[in-house]
Parts: structure tokens; C-alpha cells; sequence
């Protein structure tokens, strides 16, 4: 009888569980992403490299001054837009296949000619050593496999990540820029995605080499990590250095610092920090940074030169996203791009003149600004690597609430795409000039004069040269029309993509990949130049791939990329 009752009361427990499971559980997203394969079961092993860097004697110990904040996070506004009715259709998921496949080919032409080595050679089938010779296109193109659900390759990948010695290389010195955002950025990307302990083991040993950078007399370090002098404590920072570089190790530092609880990361660069806070109003245009600055005497009067492409860029990049990645807890990150930000729409920021039927979304280029004694000058000279200034803006209008610059990078963003189909390649040059119109603020007429004086034969109205017409398979254009599509929901934006995706197969293929090409002015067959540098699969076609996924795969509220597209968990 007993048992009887316990058997019925076990049945309407049952029951009365499950009902609680049906009427709580989650409704049907309209949001289906592709299923995700489970982590490999296999164990990465890592491997030490030969040397330790921490048993070298710093010359110029630091005594630690910032430490990672401690509070809760802030609770920053949506980046995404809330996509309710987003339906994940038949061309969308054959255009991320077929975006899928090109990675794939790329892939699989470095697995068999160039493994190991830093980039393949895609015409000629050679090995290149670029960047120290540990292997840079496989360890930028982690996340990516992951990504892609491409896991398989991504074990084999990341086992040979994991036993890279940095130790053994042919090269005297280290790019401390190049070699932070692309292997220390994709390995802890890669553990950030995939959980594997032993990529952040071989993270944690590469940023204990590459902080060796920082034993100079003022704690800032030069371009280069020579690996003689850092065991000789002879070090010394730059006179003449690009502004970029030292202020571009901000977010993997910070991040290695969050992820291993050794403040010693985030400490160096936060004393680089320090010199742009304190010198920000300081400099000949108040407000921004130049192009170099001497990181040794600490000063920045000696350059005039002022931009948002290269020497400088992710400089800027970094502000908006440092803040998002402490949680909003350390302000000064918030302040410096606002004052920054104003001055480049006033100074940088340019309308084009273009006939106003080819131009309907009002589109926008940032140039350059030369101080002069009595002037300051407006050059409408863009570039591809400046592109990314568009997903900036709209970063940076979406975490701080700043609405007109999220319509700003949205017109910057569109301009780059335009741009790309006003080539007969439909790819957009390195660097091109532009004839620019008189401001930002009155309507742009179409002045047949002017275009006659200024404008160059040969090239769509609204261009004025194309300075260096390469396209060497730069991400930043998609870059940021992803990131606008991500933040604004317009789906002709995914239109914008696909057609620069098709440009960017049919101009660059080759029989083992896609390569660097020489000028897209050409009509017909373009002239490859045998190069695919690692961000072409880091950046580029990740880029490509997640404006064909659905918006919760990697999405802008929960990660944030580096300069390399390397997506680092946001905190919680």
C-alpha cells in the first residue's frame, strides 16, 4: 500500500514538473542560428617555449600603480539593434556559405603550402616568414575557425598555437604592435570562444615577452622589442614613434590582465594612458594626437601632421572600446573620445562632391589636417585603413549616447561602400583623393566648374586621384557596414556587403586563394600581386561571414573586437 502511494505521488511530480517546464520555458526566438558543434573533446597541451622571459632581471622595475577596476560593471546601452523579425533565409545562409567556402579554400591552400609559416604566397604557393615566423595567418585565423564551426580544423590549429616557441624565430626584434594584435589578440580570442586552457597558457607567455617592452627609464616602450637589449635592460622609448603603437596594447593587455588576475598587463599600458590624458589638449590640434609622437620625452610638439588612417588609428579606435571593456568603470576612456570625436568632425570629417543622384544618403570621408603657423589645413585625402572610422563613431554613439554619431558613421560607412563600386574592380584603393566641398553644414552643390579643375579623367565624379590604387584585402570597409548593419537593422546594408563580397572574389582569386591586387582602376583582368596578409582571414572574411549570420552569433552586446576582429567577452 505504501509503495502503492509512492508510486503515485512520484507520477504527479513528474507531471506536474513538466508542466512547470512547458509553461516557463522560453518562446521560439525568430532568431535560429546554425547549430554550434560542442567544444573538441580533445585536451590542447601546451607546450612551454624554450626561454622565459620571467626570468629576465627588469632594469626598470615597476612599482604598480593602476589596477583593474572592481565594481560592478556599468550597464552600457544596447550596441545591437533588437532585431524582431529577423528571419535567417535561404540567400542569407547561402551568401555566409559561400563566404564559408572561401575561407575554406584559403585555408586549406595554407594548410598545404604554408603551415606554420606566417602567410601564404597565393599565386606563387610559397611560405612567407612576416611576422617573427610563429605562424601568424594560423593564429589570427583561430577565432575564425571557431566561428565558422570549422572545429575540427580549429583543434589542429590551436594544438600547434599552443606549442609555438617565441623563443624560436630568425628575426632580432618583434613588431610589438603587429605581434600584440594578432597573436596575443587571436589566442585569447580563442580562449575566450572556446574555453581551451592552454591558449591562454601560450597568451600568458607571449605577454610576458612582449612586456619586457616596457623596461624603458619611463616605462614606455618603442616599436620594436629587441630581444638583445630587453635581456641587456638597454631599452628606451621612441622620439619619432607612431602614435598608434604604443597606445594600440591597451584592450589584449587589459584583457590577459582580466583573464589572469596579474595586474602587471594592464599597469603598462594604463601608464601609457596616463601620457594621452595628459597631453590630449596639449598637442598642436587640442583635442587629438598627432601621427608621431615622442613616447621618450613624453611631448607632442613636434609633429603637425594629424589623421585617422595610418600612424594613428587604432589609437583612437581603442578609447570607446577600453571602456566598454572595463565596464564603463574607468571614465577617462569616455572622456578622451568625446573631445576627441569633436575635433575630428570639425577638422577630419568631409563631404565629397558628387552629383546628387549618386549620393542619396549624404555620404562622409575623413581626411587629414596639416596645423600650419597660420592655418590649419583640410586634406580630403582617404584612405581604405580609415574606413574603420565609421564603426567607431557608431560604437561610440551607441555605449555613450551620442545619437548623431551613430548617423555619422552610418554616412562614413556607406561612403566606403560607395567608393568600392565606383571602380571598375568594384574595389576601393589604398589611398584616394577626393574633391571635397566647402562644409559640413550647408547643402552640396554640384559645381561643374569646380570638378573640371579638380576632379581626375578617367575616374567616377567625385574623385580626384587615386594616389595608391592597390587593394591589398583590407577588412575595414566591411568592417564597419557590418558593424552598422549590426546597429541599425537596415538590411541594404547587407546588400552593400555582398556586393564588395563578389568584387573581392572576382578581382583577387587565384587558384590557391585570394591575393593583393595592383590598381583596381583596370578594367578586365586585374594584375595579382602574390600576397594575402593573416587579417585577410582574421578580419576580412570573419567580417564578411558574420554580416551573413544571424545577429546573436558574436553579438555587439556581449563582445568586443580588437583592431584585429578579435572578439573579446565583454564583462557581465
Amino acid at each position: 500500500m505504501i509503495q502503492g502511494r509512492r508510486i503515485v505521488r512520484t507520477f504527479f511530480a513528474v507531471v506536474f514538473f513538466l508542466l512547470v517546464v512547458a509553461l516557463f520555458r522560453p518562446f521560439d526566438s525568430p532568431i535560429r542560428p546554425p547549430p554550434q558543434p560542442s567544444r573538441p573533446d580533445a585536451k590542447i597541451r601546451f607546450k612551454p617555449s624554450s626561454f622565459d622571459w620571467t626570468t629576465v632581471r627588469q632594469r626598470y622595475p615597476a612599482k604598480l600603480i593602476h589596477s583593474l577596476p572592481t565594481s560592478s560593471p556599468k550597464q552600457f546601452p544596447p550596441v545591437q539593434h533588437h532585431f524582431r523579425d529577423y528571419t535567417h533565409d535561404a540567400t542569407t545562409v547561402k551568401r555566409q556559405e559561400a563566404v564559408r567556402n572561401a575561407f575554406e579554400k584559403s585555408w586549406k591552400s595554407y594548410r598545404k603550402h604554408a603551415w606554420l609559416r606566417d602567410e601564404l604566397a597565393p599565386v606563387s604557393g610559397e611560405g612567407k616568414t612576416t611576422f617573427g615566423g610563429w605562424a601568424a595567418t594560423l593564429v589570427d585565423a583561430l577565432d575564425t575557425l571557431w566561428i565558422m564551426g570549422l572545429h575540427d580544423e580549429f583543434l589542429s590549429a590551436a594544438t600547434a598555437a599552443a606549442q609555438l616557441d617565441w623563443a624560436d624565430t630568425t628575426v632580432t626584434s618583434a613588431n610589438l604592435f603587429e605581434t600584440t594584435i594578432r597573436h596575443l589578440g587571436g589566442l585569447l580570442s580563442a580562449y575566450d570562444l572556446s574555453g581551451e586552457r592552454a591558449l591562454l597558457e601560450k597568451a600568458t607567455e607571449l605577454g610576458n615577452m612582449l612586456y619586457m617592452a616596457f623596461d624603458t627609464p619611463n616605462r614606455m616602450p618603442g616599436f620594436w622589442l629587441n630581444f638583445k637589449d630587453a635581456k641587456r635592460g638597454t631599452q628606451i622609448a621612441g622620439t619619432n614613434d607612431p602614435s598608434a603603437c604604443p597606445a594600440s596594447l591597451s584592450l589584449e593587455f587589459t584583457r590577459l590582465s582580466q583573464l589572469t588576475g596579474d595586474p602587471k598587463f594592464y599597469d603598462a599600458v594604463s601608464r601609457v594612458t596616463d601620457l594621452l590624458e595628459r597631453t590630449q589638449s596639449s598637442s598642436k590640434l587640442p583635442g587629438m594626437w598627432p601621427k608621431l609622437i615622442s613616447f621618450r620625452e613624453g611631448t607632442l610638439n613636434h609633429e603637425s601632421g594629424f589623421t585617422l588612417g595610418a600612424l594613428a588609428d587604432s589609437l583612437y579606435e581603442y578609447l570607446p572600446k577600453m571602456a566598454i571593456l572595463l565596464g564603463g568603470q574607468e571614465p577617462r576612456y569616455e572622456k578622451m573620445h568625446r573631445a576627441a570625436m569633436e575635433v575630428v568632425v570639425e577638422h577630419l570629417v568631409f563631404r565629397p562632391m558628387i552629383p546628387a543622384e549618386d549620393n542619396p544618403h549624404d555620404i562622409l570621408f575623413v581626411g587629414d589636417a596639416f596645423v600650419r603657423s597660420d592655418k590649419i589645413d583640410h586634406v580630403p585625402e582617404s584612405q581604405h585603413l580609415s574606413c574603420f572610422v565609421g564603426g567607431m563613431f557608431g560604437l561610440g554613439g551607441k555605449v555613450f549616447n551620442l545619437p548623431e554619431h551613430v548617423d555619422i558613421g552610418e554616412r562614413i560607412a556607406r561612403g566606403c561602400g560607395w567608393a568600392y563600386d565606383a571602380f571598375p574592380t568594384g574595389l576601393m584603393p589604398e589611398i584616394f583623393g577626393l574633391v571635397r566641398c566647402g562644409s559640413m553644414k550647408e547643402p552640396c552643390v554640384w559645381d561643374e566648374e569646380k570638378w573640371e579643375k579638380e576632379g581626375a579623367r578617367g575616374l567616377k565624379k567625385g574623385f580626384s586621384n587615386a594616389r595608391d590604387p592597390r587593394y591589398i584585402l583590407r577588412p575595414e570597409a566591411i568592417e564597419s557596414v557590418f558593424l552598422l548593419y549590426r546597429m541599425t537593422g537596415k538590411e541594404e546594408l547587407r546588400e552593400v556587403a555582398w556586393r564588395m563580397f563578389e568584387s573581392v572574389m572576382k578581382s583577387t582569386e587565384t587558384k590557391l586563394a585570394y591575393s593583393a591586387i595592383a590598381d583596381v582602376t583596370v578594367k578586365g583582368e586585374t594584375r595579382r600581386l602574390d600576397s594575402m596578409e593573416s587579417f585577410f582571414l582574421a578580419e576580412t572574411l570573419k567580417y564578411f561571414y558574420l554580416m551573413f549570420s544571424p545577429p546573436d552569433v558574436i553579438s555587439l552586446d556581449e563582445f568586443v573586437f580588437n583592431t584585429e576582429a578579435h572578439p573579446f567577452h565583454r564583462p557581465k
